[in-house]
């Protein structure tokens, strides 16, 4: 089935030729303006945000990003080349013994294109062995496959746990006959990175009289502008001037919940993790929270005034440490 291309340059602002860093500074700043956590007008900005996140999704790693840049230049010689097989698998077929039906998905986050090219969705659970399913499946009763699909979650969204809106499309391949299906999704507070959500009876059709199948949903994180997420801890990158990080100072720093006073310890390196208990993402029903780190990251002035380059100078002068000697 046709999709509309999506230029995903054109949604970052980014020329093709953009940096890996040119790419994390557009979306961020595209993201602190539109990500549904921090945006005014919720609603428009859930839209944007969507698609800003899936152009960041694809470009800011480097196997989706050649395979989008070639795919990009047969859309312009072929207008809307196939998908390869995958969304449904090679030859799949249907408990009923026929090709399977498509699946497409509204609500989850992730538009047709990425779903078609990028996407994670799958028919599985429902293995042929060989057997001749169209003799089979006329003297008895067989359970639809299973299906998998990906859905988008912001951090809010796995903070307080939330209600998603969810639409299946299926669509048979030999009448293309369509139905759709809406139904309502719980996104549990805690969910993870790959956690699989289970919809019963939103797979494939049985066969006979056999139930349907189950719809799997794989939570997919939504990148956030000020946060990166590793299970259910929180990373949050500071800047300090170097006597900062050298004579320890107190900065406010961002936290899911708003500001937060932090620490700096005498003698911080590039790249200290500061930790902050209880800061980050839920863990479960139990209340249990996962941790805040703080990540130092030194900055350099970029311009001295005279007497800054001079107090550099005399520092420079009278100190012992040498970055290059062995402690």
């Amino acid at each position: 089935m046709p999709v509309e291309f999506k230029d995903y340059y054109a949604t970052l602002g980014v020329a093709r030729a953009a940096t890996e860093d040119d790419i994390k500074k557009a979306f961020r700043s595209l993201a602190r303006r539109y990500h549904p956590d921090v945006a005014k007008d919720k609603k428009t900005a859930e839209e944007k945000f969507k698609e800003i996140n899936e152009a960041n999704e694809v470009l800011s790693d480097p196997v989706k990003r050649k395979k989008y840049d070639e795919l990009g230049a047969r859309w312009q010689e072929d207008g809307h080349p196939e998908s390869p097989p995958g969304s449904q698998g090679r030859g799949a077929r249907s408990a009923a013994g026929g090709p399977a039906p498509e699946f497409h998905f509204t609500g989850t986050g992730f538009s047709d294109f990425f779903e078609q090219f990028f996407g994670g969705g799958s028919r599985y659970g429902f293995d042929s062995g060989g057997r001749d399913f169209d003799a089979e499946s006329r003297a008895e009763e067989r359970r639809g496959a299973d299906v998998e699909g990906e859905i988008l979650v912001t951090l809010a969204e796995v903070m307080e746990g939330t209600l998603r809106g969810i639409s299946l499309r299926t669509v048979d391949p030999r009448t293309g006959q369509t139905e759709t299906h809406t139904f309502q999704v719980r996104i549990p507070s805690g969910a993870m990175e790959g956690r699989r959500i289970r919809v019963p009876g939103k797979g494939e059709p049985g066969v006979g009289g056999a139930p349907a199948g189950d719809l799997y949903l794989r939570v997919r994180h939504a990148a956030h502008p000020d946060f990166r997420v590793r299970g259910a801890d929180l990373y949050s990158d500071v800047d300090l001037a170097p006597w900062e990080a050298v004579l320890g100072t107190t900065i406010v720093a961002r936290s899911f919940e708003g500001p937060i006073k932090v620490r700096i310890p005498p003698a911080t390196n590039p790249g200290a993790q500061l930790r902050v208990r209880g800061h980050g993402l839920p863990k479960g029903r139990g209340g249990e929270r996962g941790d805040l780190y703080i990540v130092a990251n030194i900055q350099i002035p970029p311009q001295l005034t005279e007497k800054e380059k001079s107090l550099w100078e005399e520092l420079g002068r009278t100190s012992r440490f040498n970055p290059r000697e062995p402690s």
